[in-house]
């Protein structure tokens, strides 16, 4: 497994819509084990493919707190919600950046497995909430878009700002 770069706001790449994944293959296992190792080396507890800069419908998961319940979810669909739940999220693209953001509480989610199985699974409250996010980036979505403009704003000035003083460190 390898360590693989992240990629970080506002590379163009996380605003575009993801192809969805044609069919399982080494390489998918591969890119799924290698997510698993970036997601867990950040630390973090999601991960979307084109964080890394492959524009594929793939995203891992792994809430607990011993990194115990990987979840990789090929082409995933929300086909249903409920609830509502509020959650500061964070983005492993705009590190540091973190934003109360407003989500269904319970989702139900299509997907194909890591051997290519189709599968349909609920989740509940935080592994709810990763998954969505997980999500919203396949579709070019980042969770600061959920905020109010003006907090939206705010926070990706503050990135910025951050951003510039550690290039201005290095």
């Amino acid at each position: 497994m390898q360590k693989l770069e992240l990629v970080l706001y506002p590379d163009a790449g996380l605003r575009e819509k993801c192809r969805p994944v044609a069919d399982m293959s080494d390489r998918i296992d591969q890119l799924i084990d290698d997510m698993f190792y970036t997601m867990y080396e950040a630390p973090g507890i999601g991960l979307a493919a084109p964080q890394i800069a492959v524009q594929e419908r793939i995203i891992v998961v792994d809430v607990s707190e011993d990194n115990s319940k990987p979840l990789a979810l090929i082409n995933p669909e929300i086909i249903g919600t409920d609830g509502e739940i509020s959650w500061e999220e964070g983005c492993l693209s705009l590190p540091g950046i973190y934003g109360e953001v407003k989500r269904p509480r319970h989702i139900k989610v299509r997907a194909l497995n890591r051997d290519g199985q189709p599968i349909e699974m609920i989740a509940d409250d935080l592994l709810a909430v990763c998954i969505q996010h997980e999500i919203d980036h396949l579709n070019g979505v980042l969770f600061t878009d959920h905020l109010s403009a003006l907090k939206r704003t705010r926070l990706l000035h503050k990135f910025k700002k951050m951003q510039a003083a550690e290039r201005g460190a290095n």
